[in-house]
């Protein structure tokens, strides 16, 4: 992350800075960040905020909005990005955003959140994911993939030490992976036309999987 756009964040806690650092290390979050198109954009699950700060900075034309249900993250948020004139930081789900600004955004982006929840509930998420969007709205969505490979049990096993040791990310329960042929059918489900899948295995201990799909 260019340094512009890490001083954002050095108002916090020099535990939640190295978190950030952590963040923008080990996942592909500029490459979600060259894919947006239009003027608002949404950050679903923002943490932090850092993919914020991607979006936001250097853009003037922008308006920047990240949703986390997380309210200790939000708050880390507002603290740091969230002083960022464009930028707008809510604490709520994205059933909840979706009830009040329907077709409000151009570009929606999910950065590593279908992991944390059941999948017999993607469809109810990405049906509000494109309920936010509007007609020919992008969605930029990331996720590691089950590829069978040691990225991916090293991720998993990681991802549940955040999870129920120490507590950095909230779950509904449910922490796992999914194939790449079973994130892309939940797409389709849900009305999105995908237009890119690539890969962001090499280069991380992570095997990411990145999606481009639009409302038609």
């Amino acid at each position: 992350m260019p340094e512009p756009r890490l001083k954002l964040f050095d108002t916090l806690p020099w535990k939640e800075r190295w978190f950030v650092r952590g963040r923008l290390a080990s996942a592909p979050l500029e490459a979600m960040a060259e894919r947006a198109r239009g003027q608002v954009m949404l950050d679903v699950g923002c943490g932090h905020g850092a993919l914020v700060a991607l979006l936001a900075e250097g853009h003037s034309d922008r308006q920047v909005v990240g949703i986390d249900p997380d309210e200790r993250k939000i708050g880390w948020a507002l603290a740091s990005v969230g002083r960022h004139p464009r930028v707008e930081l809510l604490a709520c789900t994205i059933n909840t955003l979706a009830a009040d600004r329907p077709g409000a955004f151009d570009c929606v982006f999910v950065a590593d959140v279908l992991y944390l929840l059941a999948p017999s509930t993607w469809g109810e998420f990405l049906a509000a994911a494109r309920q936010l969007l509007r007609p020919g709205g992008v969605l930029v969505l990331k996720e590691a993939e089950d590829d069978g490979s040691w990225r991916a049990l090293k991720a998993l096993w990681q991802e549940r030490l955040m999870v129920w040791l120490l507590r950095r990310t909230h779950s509904s329960g449910a922490i796992g992976f999914a194939p790449r042929s079973a994130l892309a059918n939940a797409l389709t489900a849900a009305g999105f036309v995908i237009d890119e899948t690539a890969s962001y295995a090499r280069g991380y201990s992570t095997p990411h999987i990145l999606f481009t799909a639009h409302v038609p």
